[in-house]
């Protein structure tokens, strides 16, 4: 069995807010009890709808915000435990590349900046040998050493996220957060960027984990998969077993939406009634029965549990209890 690189049990975020006059408290459950675990060395793609909860989940593993429960293990470590200075040292460990390459980067630096500011925060290099080892990075993603002093206006979508990606390898992380890295980019330029971070997994050794609604994406790119639907991971497996034999019934919906370039091929047709439940008061028992053609009287009143259905697979489902 691989090595655990990353461990996250019963992971929750609430976020306040204020409604009416009266100024009654009530709270998001962006995440609400997420349980998953990352090897070495692994792809694990979160797919799901917008409003889920992933990209909190992964801003979260990074400590970009705080949870209001939960323990996130890196490496053996609680990091929800650690101080700023513990945190600080294990940050280079651990980076991010993020959605939107045109807001991502700082429109008055240069790339040598950019990419080379992690270096010196963290103590990897002195200003001398910056510019040397930036260039390298450069190289690496697909860039030229003439890039080095250009500011982000100077470059295409595609290019920005090379360099964003440059950056996120600088302090030599070991995993490594993809927020939807390509959802911003021409579909061109998503395939030559995707090839590049699985290239780069390779040489650098990295562990990712992917978050995308873009099936194609996932299915691309992850070694496991996980579905979230609000708030919480609902199925969780290698990606062969989970795209041809899909359990959850969200998971069934979300790949019988995927458009199929053979149109001899039948399908199962799966329409979702209804519209996702408001995160800020979620149904009881199973939060997707309301929108479940195959709900049993159980479903609204028993929150199913996360088991195993078989060796590395298991979903949160009480029509496999």
């Amino acid at each position: 069995m691989a090595e655990s690189l990353l461990e996250v049990r019963g992971l929750k975020k609430y976020f306040p807010i204020q409604k009416g006059w009266w100024k009654e408290r009530l709270y998001i459950r962006a995440v609400d009890g997420v349980d998953l675990s990352i090897s070495r060395g692994e792809v694990l793609g979160l797919v799901g709808e917008s409003g889920c909860g992933k990209t909190t989940v992964g801003r979260l593993i990074l400590k970009l915000i705080e949870p209001t429960e939960g323990e996130i293990i890196f490496e053996g470590k609680d990091l929800s435990k650690l101080d700023k200075k513990e945190i600080h040292s294990l940050r280079r460990s651990f980076q991010i590349i993020f959605q939107d390459p045109f807001a991502s980067l700082n429109p008055r630096m240069t790339v040598a900046e950019i990419v080379g500011r992690p270096m010196e925060i963290h103590g990897l290099v002195d200003r001398y040998q910056r510019d040397e080892r930036v260039a390298q990075l450069l190289e690496s993603v697909g860039l030229q050493r003439e890039h080095l002093y250009r500011y982000p206006h100077e470059f295409s979508g595609g290019q920005r996220q090379r360099i964003g990606i440059a950056r996120a390898l600088a302090t030599k992380p070991k995993l490594i957060v993809a927020d939807e890295p390509t959802s911003a980019l021409d579909v061109s330029v998503q395939a030559q960027i995707l090839n590049l971070m699985k290239e780069l997994k390779e040489v650098f050794g990295l562990t990712y984990l992917f978050i995308s609604h873009n099936i194609g994406v996932i299915r691309h790119l992850s070694d496991r998969v996980g579905v979230m639907y609000l708030g919480k991971v609902v199925e969780m497996g290698k990606k062969k077993g989970l795209f041809q034999s899909p359990l959850h019934p969200y998971t069934k919906a979300l790949l019988a939406a995927v458009p199929t370039l053979d149109p001899k091929k039948k399908r199962e047709e799966v329409i979702l009634e209804g519209d996702v439940q408001s995160p800020i008061n979620p149904p009881r028992g199973c939060r997707f029965h309301p929108r479940c053609r195959y709900a049993l009287p159980r479903c609204p009143k028993e929150e199913p549990l996360f088991h195993f259905v078989e060796e590395d697979r298991s979903v949160a489902c009480h029509l496999y209890g």
